[in-house]
């Protein structure tokens, strides 16, 4: 069992990040790697410039993402966590590949659709073959099961046809090249909404930094925003149902929840009839001892720029090993001369 998943780096990660994706890999290294299965985890730095950026700041970003996912829980020494750029394996399949994708299958990603919307024209060619690019990193190594939320299911599945079309127009039928990778569906993630709208996600694009709990703040900042965090003058319900039409109520909630493991209706049942003077504190102090040693030790390793680079660097240098047999195959299987 192999697992393959991919997260594209952002700087000042939050809240929102680390309940939505980075505990799942975690979650995932662990029970995994105890059965022998493994995981390697990459930062899509590739996938980054399929769209206008900064290269100072996906350089920065890079680091950033590396020292968030080790100070959460990542282990590279369980786990292999490496930058796509460091394997050049990655953007060569994906060339080997867009061979056997078809230009249909690419303009019916909705992903595509979304990201370009009406300047097709304008957009970047990464952009719309970014699909094959994201089959390439999964079937390169081999990979038998890929974590996918729902806005993922699609490419998914066309790694799937491309692996199937190329095993069928270009290699023997009892010697097939790529493992057709299999969906996990990971625990539901937990959708964090801002501190200030909890009908907005929580984002770092958002100008005000009291939206957000970012990894690097201390406990007095985190007590800060939780306390100024926007709500309603109505005590807590004792049901779930009570929180309709209640979105900061319900986000805060679902933060208490999601912290502790726990379902929403658990809480209210906790705290069923208190207002938020009461709830408020509580949670502040829940984050505070969950989220301040993953904030120090986040705040002590993306200054030590080395460490980083070698966490990375030993990473891609697993990585290339796993990757060579494959890419291999599929340049032999394609009647390309290699020296």
């Amino acid at each position: 069992m192999r697992i393959v998943s991919g997260i594209q780096p952002t700087g000042n990660l939050h809240l929102g990040n680390y309940l939505g994706a980075i505990r799942n890999w975690v979650r995932m290294q662990d029970e995994y790697s105890a059965k022998g299965a493994e995981c390697l985890y990459f930062l899509a730095d590739l996938h980054a410039i399929s769209m206008p950026h900064s290269p100072a700041e996906l350089a920065s970003n890079t680091r950033e993402m590396v020292a968030a996912l080790v100070s959460c829980g990542i282990d590279p020494d369980k786990s292999i966590l490496f930058n796509q750029a460091q394997v050049p394996a990655h953007a060569e399949l994906q060339w080997l590949l867009n061979g056997t994708a078809r230009m249909g299958w690419l303009n019916r990603m909705t992903q595509w659709k979304d990201k370009a919307g009406k300047n097709r024209e304008g957009a970047s060619v990464a952009l719309f073959t970014y699909p094959v690019l994201q089959a390439a990193d999964i079937l390169l190594y081999q990979g038998t099961h890929v974590p996918v939320g729902d806005d993922q299911k699609q490419h998914l599945e066309l790694a799937r046809d491309l692996a199937q079309k190329f095993n069928n127009d270009f290699c023997p039928e009892d010697a097939p090249l790529f493992t057709l990778p299999e969906p996990i569906i990971p625990p539901e993630a937990a959708r964090i909404m801002s501190l200030r709208d909890g009908t907005a996600k929580m984002s770092k694009s958002d100008p005000s930094d009291m939206s957000r709990i970012n990894l690097t703040d201390d406990a007095d900042a985190i007590m800060q925003k939780v306390k100024k965090a926007k709500t309603d003058p109505e005590p807590l319900p004792a049901t779930v149902e009570g929180l309709a039409g209640r979105p900061e109520a319900n986000n805060l909630v679902g933060i208490y929840a999601a912290m502790v493991g726990l379902a929403p209706a658990a809480v209210l049942a906790e705290f069923e009839g208190k207002g938020f003077g009461q709830f408020k504190p509580a949670l502040g102090e829940l984050l505070v001892e969950k989220l301040s040693p993953m904030a120090a030790r986040y705040r002590e390793l993306r200054e030590d720029r080395e460490a980083l680079d070698a966490i990375l660097c030993k990473g891609a240098l697993n990585a290339r090993d796993l990757a060579a047999p494959t890419l291999t195959r599929a340049y032999e299987a394609l009647g390309l001369v290699r020296g």
